[in-house]
């Protein structure tokens, strides 16, 4: 390999110039499958429960055992992303978690479950880093936030529509067949993606980077750049609060107010889905109309996310309906469709393309270490509060999370110029 670069595709003159907006369609699937397929033991935990006789702690700890191997594989797996074919990464890893996936639907207790859910962690790991790293490659900065944007309205779809297909699908055939029909679409999709997934025509990195100077490589361009530190635990933060909410509203409302799993998984889960579709291509377009105001735009939009999310959530207590539950999931899950909307735009706007795929590696371990502990804590809690506060309790961290972004303005201001600048010097 060449010392001046990481990694350099062949030249593809003849590829569309639609083609950024092709792998987004692309892409968008694959990131609905990467959510859909973790959410469908969400969907069917009652049955779980009954079927194996699991406690809440129980049925929490499967759901943070996946968070916790995803998040420390997503960091390995976003270095991978930075020094290898970005495509043979995406296509390799759906392979893997759908076989997973499969696999699930043929555990026989809690243990097997736990082992079978952690194979699916280990192999969704590789998507996100590398696939929001991809996109990146082929948008120019002006536009990122957009196609990412659009890009993560698919794990809200996945996570909402995808666990009420699995609960419909579980009401009527058992709990075992979503696992084996999500597992087999994933198949059908990576087949496709082999044929027309394409890296960017070149990535390439100067010799003067940091990157290569290092032993660590691009992990130390990330950690010497103190705002991808601080988004870090601010994805910390917001990500552990919604995933809090998210793993435990379908039960909640099939618990409190005896529905079915369908039902269930429309007012817990599709109503989060609803709204992140809305908020999220919103939070893209308000990032990218205020980045071209201020370097730290999409810094405010994360700000103005998070605050709603927090604020809206706070009605849960008293809703006592399903409309009135499904009405607060809506509302707070749209101010949290802001940050995603922007989060990863936001990421590549405090570190340089070489490191990207790193970069959001390690914020996705971040949150997903986050993800794992919440539904921990929303157990324990509910055993002394109630479900109701232990979920409504998860807003403070979405409000920690703002003041954390609304310190270290200045800061911000000075890495974002600085990799701006870097960006546009390596384009000339």
């Amino acid at each position: 390999m060449n010392s001046a670069e990481v990694y350099a595709a062949p030249a593809r003159p003849a590829l569309s110039r639609h083609y950024p907006w092709i792998l987004i369609g692309l892409l968008w699937m694959v990131a609905f499958l990467n959510a859909a397929d973790r959410s469908i033991l969400v969907a069917v935990m009652p049955k779980l429960r009954d079927e194996f006789g699991l406690t809440p702690e129980r049925l929490a700890l499967i759901n943070s055992v996946f968070f916790w191997i995803y998040a420390f594989a997503a960091f390995l797996s976003g270095r991978l992303g930075d020094s290898t074919r970005r495509s043979w990464v995406i296509v390799g890893g759906l392979a893997f978690w759908s076989v997973a996936t499969g696999l699930v639907s043929l555990a026989t207790g809690f243990s097997m479950l736990l082992a079978l859910r952690g194979l699916v962690a280990l192999g969704e790991a590789t998507y996100y880093p590398t696939g929001t790293a991809l996109i990146s490659d082929w948008h120019r900065p002006a536009m990122r936030s957009r196609a990412l944007s659009i890009h993560q309205t698919a794990v809200l779809a996945g996570t909402g529509f995808g666990a009420y297909a699995a609960g419909l699908i579980a009401d009527r055939l058992g709990w075992q067949a979503p696992f084996v029909i999500f597992g087999a679409a994933g198949i059908v999709w990576c087949a496709i993606l082999y044929k027309v997934l394409k890296d960017a025509p070149t990535r390439a990195v100067r010799d003067t980077s940091d990157a290569r100077k290092s032993l660590l490589g691009p992990l130390r361009v990330v950690v010497r750049r103190p705002p991808a530190l601080f988004l870090c635990s601010v994805f910390f933060l917001g990500t552990g609060a919604s995933t809090g909410v998210a793993v435990w509203a379908p039960t909640y409302v099939h618990d409190a107010l005896g529905l079915d799993l369908a039902d269930s998984a429309l007012y817990g889960a599709a109503t989060i889905s609803v709204a992140g579709l809305i908020a999220v291509p919103f939070g893209g377009l308000l990032a990218d109309w205020l980045a071209a105001r201020t370097p730290i735009g999409r810094f405010y939009t994360l700000a103005i996310g998070l605050g709603l999310a927090g604020i809206l959530l706070l009605p849960l207590m008293g809703a006592r309906s399903a409309m009135a539950i499904g009405m607060v999931l809506l509302a707070s899950s749209a101010g949290k469709g802001i940050f995603d909307g922007c989060i990863y735009s936001t990421m590549h706007d405090v570190v340089p393309s070489e490191a990207r795929a790193s970069a959001v590696g390690l914020m996705t371990m971040s949150g997903f270490i986050g993800a794992g502990l919440t539904p921990l804590f929303v157990a324990m809690a509910s055993r002394v509060w109630g479900m109701a506060a232990g979920l409504t309790s998860l807003a403070a961290l979405y409000f920690i999370a703002v003041i954390i972004l609304l310190a270290i303005r200045g800061t911000t201001r000075r890495v974002v110029l600085e990799t701006r600048r870097a960006e546009e010097a390596a384009a000339a």
